[in-house]
C-alpha cells in the first residue's frame, strides 16, 4: 500500500466521482482507476460500489476512510517536523566541550547568538574528556564537540579552532618564573601537578616527555583546570599549561617558555562529516552553528 494509492481513495470518496477525483489528483483517469483497483485487489475487498449515476463507499470503504484520512494525517505531521528541523524551527543541538575554553573560544556568546537565530532550537550542553567526547560523537549523543586532539581518528571530521604553545606554569616565586629556554631536562626533578590520563593537556605532555626520553613526577593529579591553577599557585608544583590561559593568571601564576621545538596545544572542533562530498556536519543545526562560529567575532583576532 502506497501513499499515493490513500490519497486517490480519499479524492474518490470525497468527490464521489473518478473523473474529479482525477482532475483534483492531476491525474489522468486510467491511472486513477488503476490505483484503486490495484488497492482493492492488495486488501481483497471492493471499496466502491461504482454505477453509471455515481460512486458511493462499501463498508469496507467506509472503514478505511477514516484510517486513511488518519494515515494521511499522520504522514503530513511528519513531513511538516522534518521540515520544521530543516529549516531550524525546531530541533535539538547538541555540544561537547572540554574544560578551559574561555581563552580560546567566547561558547556562551555563541550559544546566546544562535538561540536568538534559532530560538526553537535547544541547545544541550556537555562537558568530558577528549576520549569521551570523542565516543559521544561516534554514538551520536553529540553533534559538535569542542576539545584538544593531536590526532584525529579516521571516522571523525576536525576543524582547527585555535593552536597555542604551552608554558610552564608555576608559582610566581619559584625559580623558574620569567625565564626562557626551559628545557625538559630541567623539568625532571619538578613534582608536577597533571590532569588525569583522559583529561586536558595530560596525553599531549606525556607523549612530549616520552619522546624526549625524560620521566617525571606527578605529585598531584587533578580533573579540572581551576584546581590545577590553585594548586600550582600556591607551589605545590609546576604543570604544563596553554599560554593563553597562563597569561590569565597572572601576577598569581610564574611563567617559563620552553625551548624548542614547542609543544603546541590544538583545539578543534569534531564531528561526523556527512556522506558524500559535503565535508560539514550532516544536521541542520549543527551546520548552522558552525556557519555562525566561523562568522563570528567572538573568536580571538589572532585565531
Amino acid at each position: 500500500m502506497e501513499i499515493r494509492q490513500l490519497q486517490h481513495f480519499v479524492a474518490v470518496a470525497e468527490e464521489k466521482h473518478f473523473t474529479r477525483a482525477a482532475q483534483r489528483m492531476n491525474i489522468v483517469q486510467s491511472a486513477l482507476s488503476n490505483s484503486i483497483r490495484l488497492l482493492e485487489d492488495e486488501l481483497d475487498v471492493k471499496l466502491f460500489v461504482r454505477s453509471t449515476r455515481q460512486v458511493r463507499l462499501t463498508d469496507a470503504g467506509r472503514m478505511l476512510l477514516d484510517k486513511a484520512r488518519a494515515a494521511l494525517d499522520s504522514i503530513r505531521d511528519a513531513r511538516d517536523a522534518v521540515a520544521a528541523v530543516r529549516n531550524l524551527e525546531r530541533g535539538t543541538l547538541s555540544i561537547g566541550t572540554v574544560q578551559s575554553l574561555p581563552a580560546f573560544l567566547d561558547l556562551p556568546s555563541l550559544i546566546e547568538k544562535f538561540h536568538a537565530e534559532y530560538p526553537g532550537v535547544e541547545v544541550r550542553l556537555r562537558q568530558g574528556s577528549s576520549t569521551d567526547l570523542i565516543e559521544k560523537i561516534r554514538s551520536g549523543r553529540l553533534d559538535l564537540a569542542f576539545l584538544p586532539l593531536s590526532e584525529s581518528p579516521d571516522d571523525i571530521k576536525t576543524d582547527m579552532i585555535a593552536c597555542e604553545a604551552l608554558v610552564v606554569g608555576c608559582a610566581p616565586g619559584h625559580a623558574l618564573a620569567g625565564t626562557n629556554n626551559v628545557s625538559f631536562a630541567a623539568l625532571k626533578d619538578e613534582p608536577f601537578v597533571d590532569f588525569e590520563p583522559d583529561w586536558g593537556t595530560r596525553k599531549l605532555v606525556d607523549r612530549a616527555f616520552f619522546g624526549a626520553g625524560i620521566s617525571r613526577h606527578i605529585a598531584f593529579e587533578v580533573s579540572d583546570l581551576e584546581t590545577l591553577l590553585e594548586l600550582v599557585s600556591r607551589g605545590m608544583g609546576i604543570a604544563l599549561i596553554p599560554e593563553a590561559i597562563a597569561e590569565t593568571r597572572k601576577p598569581s601564576l610564574g611563567i617559563a617558555q620552553l625551548a624548542e621545538p614547542e609543544i603546541c596545544w590544538e583545539l578543534v572542533v569534531a564531528y561526523l562529516a556527512a556522506d558524500g562530498g559535503d565535508q560539514g556536519p550532516p544536521d541542520h543545526a549543527a551546520r548552522a552553528f558552525m556557519n555562525l562560529m566561523n562568522s563570528s567575532k567572538s573568536l580571538p583576532a589572532d585565531l
